[in-house]
C-alpha cells in the first residue's frame, strides 16, 4: 500500500505558489503522479484555499485574470488527482468535528488547525505535512509523523 501524506492548506498554496517549502511539496505532488504516495487532504481545505485566492485577489497581490487561472488551475488539478485515485479527500463527518472539538480545547488551538489532524488520523496518514508551527508541534504530541515546511 502507498504510502499516504496528508497535506494542510498552507502546504497545499505552496504547490501554486512559489515560496520556501513549495520545492519539498511539489516534490510530493511529483511522488503522488508517479504512484509513489497518495496525498490527502480535507474537503474543508478546499474552501480555504479558494478563500486564499480569493483574499490575494482583493488585496491586489494578484489581478483579475492570474485569480481566474489561478482558481480553475486548482480546481482542475483538484477533480484530476480524484479521477486518477492519487488524492483522497476526507468529508467532514460528525466523528472527525467531535474529536477535532477535543483537540480544540486540549491543545487550544483553532478548529481549522484541529480538523487537520483529525482528518489526518481518519485515513491514517502516514505523514502530515504543515506550514504552521504550533500545528507541527501538536500533530507530533498527538502522535502523527509530521512534517514542518514553513
Amino acid at each position: 500500500m502507498r504510502e499516504i501524506v496528508y497535506l494542510d492548506t498552507s502546504a497545499i498554496v505552496k504547490r501554486y505558489v512559489d515560496e520556501p517549502g513549495s520545492e519539498f511539496v511539489r516534490s510530493l505532488y511529483r511522488k503522488a503522479y508517479a504512484g509513489e504516495v497518495k496525498l490527502a487532504s480535507s474537503i474543508w481545505n478546499v474552501g480555504e484555499m479558494l478563500g486564499v485566492l480569493d483574499k490575494a485577489y482583493t488585496v491586489g497581490r494578484i489581478n483579475e485574470g492570474g485569480h481566474v487561472v489561478a482558481r480553475r488551475k486548482f480546481l482542475n488539478e483538484l477533480n484530476r488527482q480524484t479521477r486518477l485515485g492519487i488524492l483522497t479527500i476526507i468529508h467532514l463527518r460528525t466523528s472527525i468535528l467531535i474529536n477535532s472539538w477535543k483537540l480544540i480545547e486540549k491543545h487550544h488551538i483553532y478548529q481549522a488547525d484541529a480538523l487537520q489532524i483529525t482528518s489526518a488520523k481518519y485515513v491514517s496518514a502516514d505523514q502530515i505535512v504543515v506550514v504552521d508551527k504550533k500545528l507541527h508541534d501538536v500533530a507530533l504530541r498527538e502522535g502523527l509523523n509530521a512534517v514542518y515546511v514553513g
